[in-house]
């Protein structure tokens, strides 16, 4: 059983879930390792993540723990099994972790959810946008080191630009809309951009419009990204330090409510494309 140094966070999901069927048959640690002919500390590394576990062995867990979900055996089996080189790889020694799980996680997605209040989406963000948001934010960044986040956040536009792409729907306020990060053009280039990708059948854009009444939900801004079965369901939320992966079945639970409070209130999606295009005009 080899360890892993840094465990990526799809790697530490699957550690954890095996742990809470564990906890839920009432096994303590040195049980469950006992049924694999391991020991405690190789069962606490399998459900941290910091050591592999093969299909048997997790089927035979499973077995042992009551789980009849097959649907999300068969969810663990992959994760535990799948060999993903994605894009993201390239840019371990550039960037901070939490920011090579994001596209790991969006790519094995089912679908995408995306609330804004302040930036457009960064699956929508033109070349433009992007750079001048990561110049603003990261005054002391080289031209170099901007440039590769701005790489890195257009790589993350394969989910729905690839043949088989994501399902995606995004909530964007007004103030997300008519902020200007770059100057007036690449405002009104982002702009068009949003138009041009909402044309597309797997993207749902819609707009949350200053004049609404009865509005208090500014403070529910998130990324949203299903799994494969709604257990393994994440939502990321912005931090200081990067992106912070969320999976506990209550919040989970708590932001899909939230998802479709906003998105009952927001604009339909041939609304929010005329609202998106005179905004355009203004520019």
């Amino acid at each position: 059983m080899t360890r892993r140094r840094n465990p990526t966070a799809r790697q530490v999901r699957l550690g954890a879930e095996l742990r809470k069927l564990r906890e839920a048959a009432g096994l303590k640690a040195r049980e469950a390792a006992a049924l694999l002919g391991a020991d405690s500390v190789q069962m606490s590394q399998i459900e941290s993540g910091v050591a592999g576990v093969s299909e048997t062995r997790v089927r035979r867990l499973a077995a042992h723990y009551s789980c009849s979900d097959v649907e999300l055996i068969d969810a663990l089996v992959a994760m535990a099994t799948e060999r993903v080189s994605g894009w993201w790889e390239k840019y371990q020694d550039d960037l901070p972790t939490p920011f090579l799980d994001l596209p790991e996680l969006e790519h094995h997605a089912r679908y995408r959810w995306d609330v804004d209040f302040l930036h457009i989406p960064g699956l929508l963000q033109t070349e433009g946008y992007a750079r001048a948001l990561f110049a603003f934010v990261n005054p002391e960044f080289p031209a170099s080191d901007v440039e590769r986040w701005v790489e890195h956040r257009m790589k993350r536009r394969t989910i729905i630009e690839r043949p088989d792409p994501v399902p995606y729907e995004t909530l964007i306020h007004e103030a997300a809309l008519r902020i200007r990060v770059g100057d007036r053009a690449e405002a009104r280039a982002q702009l068009v951009r949003i138009l041009e990708l909402s044309g597309a059948g797997h993207v749902t854009v819609r707009v949350i419009p200053f004049e609404l009444d009865g509005f208090g939900g500014a403070g529910s801004a998130m990324v949203y990204a299903a799994g494969p079965v709604p257990q393994l369901d994440t939502m990321v939320r912005d931090s200081p330090s990067g992106p912070v992966f969320v999976d506990a079945a209550a919040q989970l639970t708590r932001y899909r409510t939230l998802f479709r409070r906003v998105e009952a209130m927001s604009l339909e999606p041939g609304r929010s494309r005329d609202f998106i295009h005179r905004l355009t005009k203004e520019l």
